[in-house]
């Protein structure tokens, strides 16, 4: 027996999400402030393996754990969150923006009577340009430097068992922060790299590497590495360019 997603239409998707929205309503009652749904269904985008991701709004001071199962052909995820807490989880702009925007701008209000939905989506917009520097710094110093120095590590090393690795990380590290600075988030992880191609702003050597990157040609450990050092050179030319400065010439305390 085949174990594994199942393929289903988005109107079966649709008859599960009222049934869900339902329950949920029956059993919290009162405190249900908003129920909707994001991912992949509210955009229309989703295939016939997709899952089902929904919001469950509840009054502020209950503390309600989240629920995340397979029912029958469904995989479902429901985020059960204080009403304070969506407001500063759509607000907040870190390094997972361009990932994680979308769930609270791309959304399908099932039950909605207050407009929470319409008030978070206006305050996943709200990008404050000293802000969005700021991350990239901090995130530069956390993510990219430090692959970088597993990469040439891994090189140096004779093995270069990290080199395949390493490119797929420094190539999603990169994507993230050229969602940042183009201020754009991106619709799915299935097509993030596709659609950061698109957008204005990129380091020079970053194309070349995710085309390796998506068609899987990882072999050739030398020359991926290579496009990993030019794309660091480039990373850190977009960086000055954006006058984002990460070094520092003194200790910092």
């Amino acid at each position: 027996m085949l174990v594994g997603p199942s393929a289903t239409t988005r109107e079966d998707k649709w008859v599960m999400i009222n049934t869900m929205g339902e329950k949920l309503q029956q059993r919290f009652d009162q405190e249900i402030v908003a129920i909707g749904v994001y991912g992949s269904v509210a955009r229309g985008t989703d295939g016939p393996f997709s899952d089902i991701e929904m919001w469950a709004v509840v009054e502020d001071g209950r503390k309600i754990s989240g629920y995340e199962f397979i029912w029958g052909a469904f995989k479902v995820e429901i985020d059960v969150v204080e009403r304070t807490e969506f407001y500063a989880m759509a607000k907040t702009i870190d390094d997972g923006w361009a990932i994680k925007a979308g769930a609270f701008i791309d959304l399908i209000p099932w039950y909605d009577p207050t407009h929470v939905f319409d008030e978070v989506r206006e305050l996943a917009l709200v990008i404050s340009d000293d802000r969005v520097r700021a991350v990239m710094r901090d995130f530069m110093i956390w993510e990219p430097y430090e692959t970088m120095g597993k990469l040439r590590n891994s090189m140096k090393s004779g093995r270069g068992d990290y080199v395949s690795l390493g490119a797929k990380d420094i190539a999603w590290q990169t994507a993230k922060l050229i969602g940042l600075a183009n201020r754009q988030y991106y619709t799915t992880r299935t097509y993030t790299f596709e659609e950061s191609l698109q957008m204005a702003s990129k380091p020079k050597g970053y194309e070349e590497l995710i085309r390796v990157v998506l068609d899987g040609t990882l072999d050739d450990k030398p020359h991926v590495y290579q496009l990993c050092e030019n794309l660091w050179n480039g990373l850190n030319a977009w960086f000055h360019e954006m006058g984002i400065a990460y070094m520092v010439d003194a200790l910092p305390f």
